[in-house]
């Protein structure tokens, strides 16, 4: 009887002891957070940290919505020249929008600036230009998402995101792109 007990506590001590093991290498429930409300008016100014991959709406100087974005393929440093695959850092304004680009949606920003400009002609190479902030490609499926920094210099979204920002940001919204 007493061999029968002690059989019977080595089991329930062993099964105790797998549940906490599997409790430590399950990984956690992630409980969805509600979406956000939507917003409305126009946003006044876009923050963009390429270090952190965010870019940040304000709207009266307060951030109203931040998303995780995708950068040029070499994102470290300013842009210099048109194939360096890096996206250009400073003051910008949004000054065109293009709803047939080869991207869902797309938000032009006011590069190359004249010092830009002017760099690359003293240098004899071309600043590029073109730099957008888009969604993902539309020749991929809607929801999907190209993973890491892939654009040759622009700032990516997901479709849905960039519908949200396209909803709410007018030509003349001021764009910061901070290293």
């Amino acid at each position: 009887m007493i061999r029968f007990l002690r059989l019977v506590l080595y089991l329930v001590l062993l099964a105790v002891l797998g549940f906490i093991a599997a409790s430590l290498y399950s990984p956690p429930v992630r409980v969805a957070a509600p979406p956000p409300p939507p917003l409305t008016g126009t946003v006044d100014r876009i923050v963009i940290e390429k270090a952190a991959r965010r870019m940040q709406l304000f709207q009266d100087g307060k951030p109203v919505r931040t998303y995780r974005i995708a950068l040029g393929f070499t994102p470290e440093g300013d842009k210099i020249r048109q194939g360096d695959g890096r996206t250009p850092e400073g003051e910008f304004t949004i000054d065109r929008r293009n709803d047939e680009s080869a991207f869902h949606l797309s938000l032009g920003l006011d590069y190359p600036r004249p010092a830009d400009r002017a760099r690359a002609a003293k240098g004899g190479y071309s600043p590029g230009g073109d730099i957008f902030i888009h969604g993902q490609p539309n020749a991929l499926p809607e929801g999907f998402k190209l993973k890491g920094d892939w654009t040759a210099g622009c700032i990516a979204l997901t479709n849905a995101e960039m519908r949200e920002v396209w909803a709410v940001t007018p030509i003349g919204t001021r764009v910061e792109i901070r290293p």
